[in-house]
């Protein structure tokens, strides 16, 4: 139990121990449906195609049916707002994408798979928008840094379920590799089980007017550039975010690409939380920029470089900025003050996800160096994006002090 003393104040200046819970159980959810229910896919792909007969255009399609349930879910949560303050959703959410988990070795049918993974998908995104939900809602108050390292969890997720696999590797298959990230989903999920809902928003009275509704600024020139960086931004890091293992054990077979998407787990914990920090300091359109050419290097170096040390710095890279790439683009469109930013940025970016593995499938059957191109390509495209919204930029507008990512 929480002392009720560090439940309701702080002392001296301390953020209260309940705060921290908090960030602890939304991490865990995070890790839970993100971290394993949706990117855990990526180091077991090259084990389906060896062991289970799953073909490179197979794969592609799976990863895209993920994909397709996850703008589903997030579109769910947009339309019915209830669904995201609800606990009994977050934990039937979990618990539904535990069973997809554990039921991806029960059957070779490449449909049912389809059906699993679309079915995760938005379980994944309900559990997102529930617990980023919870973060923004009742942390409100607190520093900005503490939501960043709760959205970690997508990483903590990423790394120790990458981590088992490669374990795993060497003494089982494929199907023990999906049962063992059931399990690891289990501990988050009940890690996250106490998780509170943001609560509902309190009705307007005449005694709490809305303000500022005449004075809304005209932002379209830069949102518009926004959109289209962070759009691209969802195809290009996607075909990375589900083929960078696979690409690196084409050429370096072993321990490599899976070691390599551990790292990228690990990297990715502190990221949010860093580019949080410095998007307080230095010109966000700058920022994203830099993170988005940052990306495109990382990319690429394993499609133009062999060897362990180019996979290795190509993950560290990947890692470091994918999910930086969202923190640092939806402060931005809520510094725009743009109506329904958030809502349609995630859009733009699900639906990027989508487009992604479709892209890239007529390049698979030659091996995944040409995807990878296209896919640092894409967000070079989204860096040129970028730097258009850097022109005459208003940085002088009032942002909000806790923006969400979107993984």
């Amino acid at each position: 139990m929480i002392p009720s003393s560090l439940q309701d104040r702080t002392t001296h200046g301390a953020v209260p121990r309940s705060a921290w819970v908090h960030v602890i159980q939304a991490a865990a959810a995070l890790a839970a449906g993100m971290g394993v229910g949706r990117f855990v896919y990526t180091p077991i792909l090259p084990l389906m195609h060896a062991q289970a007969g799953l073909s490179a255009g197979s794969g592609a399609d799976l990863a895209t049916a993920n994909y397709v349930g996850y703008l589903a879910g997030a579109l769910a949560g947009i339309f019915l707002p209830r669904l995201t303050r609800s606990s009994a959703v977050l934990r039937g959410s979990l618990l539904v994408l535990t069973v997809t988990l554990a039921a991806m070795p029960l059957t070779y049918t490449t449909a049912l798979w389809l059906a699993l993974r679309l079915c995760a998908g938005g379980t994944s995104a309900l559990i997102f928008v529930i617990a980023v939900g919870s973060l923004l809602g009742r942390l409100r108050d607190h520093p900005a840094h503490m939501p960043g390292w709760a959205f970690g969890g997508v990483g903590a997720g990423i790394a120790l379920s990458g981590l088992l696999v490669l374990l795993l590797r060497s003494v089982a298959d494929w199907r023990a590799a999906w049962w063992a990230s059931a399990v690891l989903a289990t501990v988050f999920a009940t890690a996250s089980w106490n998780l509170r809902p943001e609560p509902a928003p309190r009705p307007v009275t005449t005694a709490s007017p809305v303000r500022g509704r005449a004075a809304a600024p005209r932002t379209h020139r830069w949102f518009t550039a926004l959109f289209a960086s962070y759009t691209l931004e969802g195809i290009g890091y996607i075909i990375a975010g589900t083929f960078l293992v696979a690409a690196i054990e084409q050429g370096s077979p072993g321990w490599i690409g899976g070691g390599a998407w551990v790292l990228v787990g690990a990297a990715a914990v502190p990221s949010s939380a860093l580019w949080a920090w410095s998007g307080r300091r230095w010109s966000r359109p700058g920022l994203l920029l830099a993170a988005l050419v940052v990306q495109a290097i990382g990319i690429a170096l394993p499609a133009l470089i062999g060897g362990v040390a180019a996979a290795l710095i190509s993950a560290f890279l990947f890692g470091a900025t994918f999910l930086g790439v969202s923190t640092i683009a939806l402060a931005t469109g809520a510094h725009l003050r743009f109506p329904r930013s958030v809502a349609l940025l995630t859009a733009g970016y699900s639906i990027g996800q989508i487009l992604g593995p479709l892209v890239v499938t007529p390049l698979l059957h030659h091996g995944y160096r040409q995807a990878l191109i296209l896919a640092a390509v894409v967000v070079l495209a989204a860096a040129t994006a970028a730097a258009v919204l850097r022109v005459g930029f208003p940085h002088r507008m009032p942002a909000p002090s806790h923006p969400a990512a979107h993984p």
